[in-house]
């Protein structure tokens, strides 16, 4: 039943509430805004914030780890409208330009719409912890930190109820054939030709037709790649600049395969759903989400093959991630990029236009489970249900376990192979809530970790370590380096500042975990792995997770104050802005 004009505005006014408290949380975290505390009101999470037209916003909030704000949605006044609240600071208070609050006020429009139908649709707790992975997916709300998650600048609204992960809905995806002249494939070892990655992806029947295709048009089948593309992207983005290549048949139009696939919250991640054991795909996707253009570089593309083969050797050769904590290492094993004759060689060119055509193959999750085994991603764990439960205290319930003790087992199965990686090889990954897959087992008890997204967030040491000699040529050339003291930041920002700053309160609220007592927890499993490898001593100190004070990262920082809506030829990073203290240093 369509919910009535009356019912749409009640959830459109729940989803404002809840963005404003969101964007008073986030701006005040990262010191975009200085809310005062407001002590005559007899409550001590009282505060007030003077804007620029004369009205003062009144809220509660709760202040943790890390500096993080915890708005109570309901206590703001006088108005819970972001859209009236950017109307009223962006000249003062927010310090904006005139074209980053107009692009602004689009995606906090959009954010909204996003944020209201997922409401229309929402389920219990107890109902999504019986999803499976691909699922789940559709169900999550988006970035915890980045304030307008679901701008989606590009999308039409027809684009979003069809593409967006809360749509969803699974889609047949088309296909191209790109002469390799301008398409270049590499794969691991075991998918060394692109024959052995069709053969897997493709019935004989598609392989077929698709030849056949090439052939009507005189050309031979054996000159070209085949890759699956975004049909927005297609219609958007490829059949326009590509034009010339389409109309000399350097690029030619293939039906679509036979299989479903289904939009994951990346957005341009495409889970197979008619055969769960089938590589997902990563396709370019180019409108502005969560800071940057969804594209795909086409040196990263087309390195994350050999990205996989070292970060899998260095697991398969190590007996404590490969038979202790047993992580999952979901591969990008094959990938074909496709560069643009002209945009590829001009120097300064934004580089969205240097990311439109390609694709990577990922290992799907599913059969790297055992028996009774289930994955969801870590950000799951941060859902709460329109009745107020929180998705983590419906899996404390179901497994039976004291909420510490739960919990305790969730950091043992997160943090080892995260802080191994760093301490032993000096690499890191950007462990955020997308990236990074807790396993349960029969009873949700997590036991494991699954980490995906490899070449776009995997950084190694700037310092050279003796285990990096072994690392090929073209893997060097693609990761990013950092020093050692700012390699601890993509732990630090990825899952403890990005994912553990909003679960802790999650857990004290409904868990009756402290968050003292969390964060203990999470220190404790640090020492713990630290006193088994007492030979990495030196290391440790190298990569200090225990410092007292982190440099504050902010993400919304860079939409509004350093890169706005701008063109840029490199992707942009994270702001820096001051320090904030660790709750890790010592408790």
């Amino acid at each position: 039943m369509r919910p009535s004009p009356q019912q749409r505005q009640a959830a459109w006014h729940r989803a404002s509430r809840h963005l404003l408290a969101k964007m008073l949380a986030e701006f005040a975290y990262e010191e975009v805004i200085s809310p005062e505390p407001e002590p005559e009101d007899g409550a001590p999470t009282a505060h007030r914030l003077p804007v620029d037209d004369g009205t003062v916003y009144r809220f509660h909030a709760r202040r943790g780890a890390y500096g993080h704000w915890r708005v109570d949605p309901d206590s703001i006044t006088p108005s819970a409208d972001p859209l009236q609240f950017i109307a009223r600071t962006h000249t003062g208070v927010l310090g904006l330009s005139g074209d980053t609050t107009g692009h602004l006020v689009r995606e906090i429009t959009a954010t909204l719409a996003a944020d209201t139908r997922l409401a229309a649709t929402s389920r219990s707790a107890a109902e999504l912890a019986d999803l499976d992975y691909a699922e789940l997916e559709g169900h999550q709300t988006g970035h915890p930190w980045i304030v307008v998650n679901k701008g989606r600048l590009g999308f039409s609204a027809t684009d979003t109820e069809r593409w967006a992960p809360e749509a969803r809905t699974p889609h047949r995806l088309p296909w191209l054939a790109v002469h390799r002249d301008l398409a270049r494939y590499r794969g691991v070892p075991a998918l060394a030709t692109p024959d052995r990655l069709y053969a897997d992806e493709l019935t004989p029947r598609t392989r077929e037709a698709f030849a056949a295709a090439v052939s009507d048009q005189g050309r031979d089948p054996a000159d070209y790649l085949w890759l699956p593309v975004h049909p927005w992207q297609w219609d958007e983005s490829v059949a326009q600049l590509f034009a010339p290549q389409v109309a000399d048949g350097t690029i030619i139009p293939l039906p679509a395969d036979e299989d479903l696939r289904l939009p994951q919250q990346s957005i341009r991640t495409f889970l197979n759903t008619s055969r769960p054991e089938a590589r997902t795909v990563k396709l370019p996707l180019s409108i502005l989400n969560t800071l940057v253009w969804r594209g795909l570089p086409t040196e990263r593309t087309l390195a994350a093959p050999a990205v996989t083969d070292w970060v899998h050797a260095l697991r398969d050769a190590d007996p404590f991630l490969r038979d202790e904590t047993r992580v999952v290492l979901l591969g990008e094993t094959a990938s074909v990029a496709v560069e643009h004759p002209l945009y590829d060689r001009l120097p300064g060119i934004p580089y969205q236009y240097r990311e439109l055509l390609g694709c990577i193959w990922r290992e799907p999750i599913a059969p790297q489970l055992d028996p009774g085994e289930r994955a969801r991603t870590l950000a799951a764990l941060l859902l709460t249900d329109p009745q107020g439960r929180s998705f983590t205290a419906e899996l404390v319930h179901r497994s039976g376990l004291d909420p510490a003790v739960w919990l305790s087992r969730l950091f043992a199965a997160l943090l080892p192979p995260l802080l191994h990686f760093l301490y032993r090889y000096g690499t890191v990954f950007s462990p955020h809530g997308e990236n990074a897959i807790v396993v349960f087992d029969e009873q949700d008890v997590p036991v494991r970790l699954a980490i995906k997204d490899f070449v776009d967030d995997v950084n190694v040491s700037a310092e050279p370590l003796p285990e990096h000699d072994t690392m090929p040529a073209e893997v060097r050339e693609v990761l990013l380096t950092e020093p050692p003291s700012f390699l601890t930041q993509f732990i630090h920002s990825g899952l403890f500042v990005g994912v553990f700053r909003y679960l802790a309160p999650i857990c004290e609220e409904q868990l009756g975990v402290a968050e003292s007592q969390f964060w203990s927890l999470v220190r404790a499993e640090i020492l713990r792995h630290q006193a088994r490898f007492p030979e990495l001593k030196d290391r440790f100190e190298t990569f200090d997770l225990l410092t007292p004070r982190i440099e504050r990262l902010c993400l919304n920082r860079n939409r509004l104050h350093l890169d706005g809506y701008r063109d840029r030829p490199d992707r942009p990073h994270a702001a820096v802005h001051g320090t904030v203290p660790n709750p890790l240093h010592q408790l």
